[in-house]
């Protein structure tokens, strides 16, 4: 990527993803990132809770709530990637990145549908070994493609602000 390239990546495509220096996407993320966690811890109290089917049922809507949150982070997330030029290193880090959350979001839908009928059940017990193993190998997936998020941040500079404006940071007071 050149320096033209990498200068387009840094700057939104449009004001709703975000001022320059400052996107929406990761700031959005946190919501789906922190119910699907505590959905899963949720999911180990519901083994070891006396009201297994209070944490059950919350486990249930948080993974709502996470579903809900990464489809709106995703839209901030579309309008970073069309920042980043075509056929570049970058380019395809966000791809994969894209496709990484794609499947996650499709693992914990199919983990609500599958708890679905469960919590229709009004004797709901602790959650069972099929949605907690779904919720693991999404979790893992999600770590791998929050990693290539930072990459794309860190390494690659996407949506940063660039050098010239990060030195105003350290600028010393002389008072």
């Amino acid at each position: 990527m050149n320096l033209i390239e990498q200068d387009r990546a840094k700057h939104p495509i449009t004001a709703a993803a975000g001022p320059y220096g400052h996107p929406i996407h990761p700031l959005l993320v946190t919501v789906p990132i922190g119910a699907w966690v505590s959905s899963f811890i949720f999911d180990i109290i519901s083994h070891n809770a006396g009201e297994e089917d209070v944490f059950a049922k919350g486990a249930y809507w948080l993974i709502a709530i996470g579903v809900i949150g990464a489809l709106v982070a995703a839209i901030f997330g579309l309008l970073d990637l069309f920042a980043i030029p075509r056929r570049t290193r970058a380019f395809k880090v966000g791809l994969t990145h894209m496709t990484l959350n794609l499947i996650v979001v499709a693992l914990f839908v199919v983990n609500f549908a599958i708890r679905h009928s469960e919590i229709k059940d009004t004797n709901v017990d602790s959650v069972d070994a099929l949605p907690m193993i779904m919720s693991v190998v999404a979790l893992v997936i999600l770590s791998a493609s929050g990693w290539l998020g930072g990459k794309l941040v860190y390494r690659h500079g996407v949506r940063v602000a660039d050098e010239a404006t990060q030195l105003e940071g350290f600028v010393q007071d002389r008072r």
